[in-house]
């Protein structure tokens, strides 16, 4: 693979990552209490867009990869952000892309840290999802119907490796 490019795994910022998305945890306090006090509400986190269609809550079940990883495919979802929560301890990581006329920018990786999900941004080019850690059990909330392609996919020749 002598063509192949370089990409450095970043730590996960709400301010780094708020040009592609939102990063979502309960690391501050919590907005309101609610039920009897007993439980912090984090208002309100995320901006979830459909344009059209129906939200839905799925639940993917991602084979872990490894590092370095090789990023051959990106793709966006033009009508709907796309919410990734997991349901494990572990980090995971997500790689998105600014738009080069169409097409993916050279990728960002980031390090999403243990307790912590990201919601996707509509039509943010991103990296499918990309568990470093068995079980990859993620709820997923993103638009599950309506008219129009929600999906475009481009594929990366050369592909870049994503390393620590």
């Amino acid at each position: 693979m002598a063509d192949t490019q370089s990409v450095t795994i970043l730590p996960l910022t709400a301010e780094a990552f708020a040009d592609y998305g939102d990063v979502l945890n309960a690391k501050d306090a919590p907005d309101v209490m609610i039920n009897q006090g007993l439980c912090g509400r984090h208002h309100d986190r995320a901006q979830m867009i459909c344009d059209g269609g129906r939200l839905g809550v799925s639940v993917f079940d991602a084979v872990p990869r490894d590092l370095p990883y090789q990023l051959d495919l990106m793709e966006r979802h033009p009508l709907g952000s796309q919410c990734f929560m997991p349901m494990t301890e572990h980090p995971f990581l997500v790689i998105v892309a600014d738009d080069d006329n169409g097409k993916p920018g050279r990728p960002k990786a980031f390090m999403v840290p243990p307790h912590t999900g990201v919601n996707i941004h509509r039509n943010v080019w991103h990296g499918v999802l990309t568990p470093l850690f068995s079980p990859g059990l993620f709820t997923v909330i993103d638009r599950v119907e309506g008219d129009g392609n929600n999906l475009e996919e481009h594929w990366i020749s050369p592909p870049y490796i994503i390393t620590e």
